[in-house]
């Protein structure tokens, strides 16, 4: 008996440490916040430059943390861009580098179900995972973001909503007023939102309500935890509180003006969610990564010298050329920040190039995470930061839009590149040590660093695979087709059909 008690007692002492041991485990791994703006010009933050918005919440992320000066996003735009962010891979490598449409009924319309987000990859290790705000990677079941890793949603699956309740209909018009089809791309705009598969309200502005969930999930969230906050701000339409547009009456474009109070309004919601984090004792082992999915939104078609337009040319991307859409830096090159109290120094700038290819891979990394099937393509930027670590993240950073539309591969020291559409267009060589503003090409003096970015291009290229998807504008108008063409066969086989007769 006295043998049986005293190896129970050894057993009950085994267990208490492995349970303690697995306890420690999870307090020693950070949680994670990867919050993203859309369509953010680069120099319409405080730590960025900007003289006119204000945005101290964000600023003290950066101002107590790292700042990137040369960090990148893998697409200039929406949805491609998220696809990288979210896979850690580059899109190009599953054919996403389209915006998806939002079709609720397309099994096939949205992220490839081969590809690992990160949220799946911390899973296995036990974290919690949320994901708040615009997903835009796929409407239908397969896609939903709690069929890719997050346990909990709230938000909206197309690529653009408005940011008023009153807007929201649980119909979307097929037609616009003038009885023309509709074939935005963001599409579905009106409709609620959700909670992970259910319908659900906001009765606040859009941003604030997004924020103030995410707050709640913050402090409700047991350790360790990964919140992806994907905010729409300041991405059009552009709606803001009349209270917080009038705060900037300085600014007099109108369009701008608002897009100042979008920006106002994000920053705020972000001051709620870390002071979240600071009353539930969670600020100091939580990892924040901030970033724009694309640079702001600019006019291509406006020649340097000449003052804004008011259409479409809200955002400032100075002191970089081109926007959204571009090959330029004004349409990769993004704002981009770390905040880590427990493992960083504050008041840091790197200045390699990064990419938000290394979010997954740092994230993955810290926290033991699954690194099974495809690898991820980024680095873990810690090591780096803290200097561990010498020599450069990345030989090069890659882009490709549509099959090659455009084009451009950057190295620390250069950056080759291809722009159509765009004053200027065409090939384009850039010292980028010397001219990191792009004012000069120097393509024809220099055949060999030409030939050296293009062979590096190429083999990175030859990995890729041909873009699978329709834009969203082109799939709706596919999509009409069909059910027009549909209609036409119902009809012709219906034609002459005689009526039955009973007797």
């Amino acid at each position: 008996m006295k043998k049986s008690f005293l190896l129970l007692s050894k057993l009950f002492g085994l267990i208490l440490i492995i349970c303690s041991c697995n306890i420690l485990q999870g307090q020693d791994k950070p949680n994670f916040i990867v919050i993203v703006a859309d369509d953010l010009g680069y120099a319409d933050l405080g730590f960025t430059g900007s003289k006119e918005i204000q945005t101290p919440n964000i600023d003290k992320l950066a101002n107590n943390g790292v700042t990137f000066t040369n960090g990148y996003v893998t697409h200039p735009y929406c949805g491609p861009s998220r696809a990288g962010l979210i896979t850690g891979r580059y899109q190009a490598r599953f054919g996403l580098e389209i915006n998806l449409t939002n079709s609720h009924f397309d099994a096939y319309n949205g992220l490839p179900v081969s590809e690992k987000t990160f949220a799946s990859r911390l899973k296995s290790s036990g974290y919690k995972t949320g994901m708040i705000g615009k997903w835009h990677l796929g409407a239908s079941y397969p896609f939903h973001p709690n069929n890719r890793g997050f346990d909990y949603f709230y938000g909206f699956l197309s690529g653009g909503h408005s940011y008023f309740p009153k807007n929201v209909s649980t119909t979307f018009p097929l037609f616009t007023k003038e009885g023309k089809p509709h074939y935005s791309a963001n599409e579905g705009s009106y409709w609620p939102l959700m909670r992970n598969n259910n319908s659900a309200e906001f009765t606040e502005y859009l941003t604030t309500a997004l924020s103030r969930d995410a707050a709640k999930f913050v402090k409700e969230s047991r350790d360790p935890f990964c919140l992806y906050l994907a905010y729409n701000a300041p991405h059009a339409p552009l709606e803001a509180p009349k209270e917080l547009i009038e705060k900037y009456a300085h600014i007099k474009d109108k369009e701008r003006r608002i897009y100042a109070a979008m920006i106002d309004a994000m920053d705020q919601g972000i001051g709620m969610v870390v002071k979240s984090l600071e009353a539930s004792g969670k600020l100091d082992n939580t990892v924040i990564f901030f970033i724009s999915d694309n640079g702001g939104i600019v006019d291509k078609s406006r020649p340097e010298s000449e003052p804004r337009r008011s259409h479409h040319d809200w955002g400032d991307n100075t002191p970089f050329r081109g926007g959204k859409g571009s090959m330029l830096e004004g349409g990769n090159h993004v704002p981009f920040l770390v905040h880590w109290p427990k493992g960083l120094k504050p008041k840091q700038t790197y200045k390699m190039p990064v990419s938000s290819l290394d979010i997954a891979a740092t994230m993955v990394t810290l926290a033991n995470g699954d690194t099974s099937g495809e690898a991820l393509e980024g680095v873990n930027l810690i090591p780096f930061v803290r200097g561990e670590k010498k020599g450069v993240p990345h030989e090069a950073l890659y882009w490709r839009m549509e099959d090659g539309k455009n084009w451009a591969v950057r190295t620390p020291e250069a950056k080759y590149l291809l722009m159509r559409g765009e004053t200027g267009g065409g090939k384009m060589l850039v010292d980028m040590i010397k001219d990191p503003y792009e004012s000069k090409n120097i393509i024809e003096d220099n055949p060999e660093l030409r030939e050296k970015l293009a062979k590096l291009w190429n083999d990175w290229n030859a990995k890729n695979e041909p873009s699978k998807y329709l834009q969203a504008g082109s799939y709706q108008k596919a999509r009409l087709k069909f059910y027009e063409d549909m209609r036409k066969q119902l009809d012709e086989k219906t034609k002459n059909k005689q009526p039955l007769i009973i007797e």
